[in-house]
C-alpha cells in the first residue's frame, strides 16, 4: 500500500428492494460516468472506476422497501462530471432512465451560487449530486 491509497474509498455498496430495477437505473447512469461491471451474483452486481466499486445488493436481510434520504445514514452520492455541459444533458436524459430531478426551481445552483450541480432522486429515494468539474 503506498501513502495515497491509504483512507481511499475502497467501495460502496447499496441495499436496493428491487435490484432488477436499481440495475436499470444505477447501470445507466454509472456507465456513462465510465464504470464497468464489475461483478455479478444471484442477489447483487457492482461496477467499478479505477480501484473503487459501488455494489446494489437485494439482501434478504433488507429491513424496509424504500430508501429516506432524510433519516440517519446515508443522504447522497456526488460525482464529478466534466463539464456544465455535461451535467445539463445527464440531467435531461436521467427522466428516461428512472430519476428525477430534486430542487429543479433551484437548478443548477441548488447547492450555492458558484456550484453548478444537478441532484436527482430514482424510484428508491437513492439521491445523487452531479457536480460540474469546471
Amino acid at each position: 500500500m503506498n501513502d495515497e491509497s491509504e483512507g481511499a474509498l475502497h467501495h460502496i455498496e447499496l441495499w436496493v428492494p428491487d435490484l432488477k430495477r436499481a440495475t436499470r437505473e444505477w447501470g445507466w447512469l454509472l456507465t456513462t460516468l465510465g464504470y464497468t461491471p464489475y461483478q455479478t451474483w444471484p442477489d447483487g452486481i457492482s461496477w467499478a472506476k479505477g480501484s473503487t466499486y459501488i455494489v446494489l445488493e437485494e439482501s434478504p436481510d433488507l429491513s424496509g422497501r424504500h430508501h429516506q434520504r432524510t433519516a440517519p445514514g446515508l443522504n447522497h452520492l456526488a460525482f464529478v462530471v466534466a463539464s456544465r455541459l455535461r451535467v445539463d444533458g445527464l440531467v435531461q436524459d436521467s427522466t428516461e432512465h428512472g430519476w428525477t430531478s430534486l430542487f429543479p426551481e433551484r437548478y443548477p445552483y441548488a447547492g450555492g451560487s458558484e456550484h453548478y450541480a444537478a441532484y436527482l432522486e430514482n424510484s428508491d429515494g437513492f439521491e445523487i449530486e452531479l457536480v460540474a468539474a469546471r
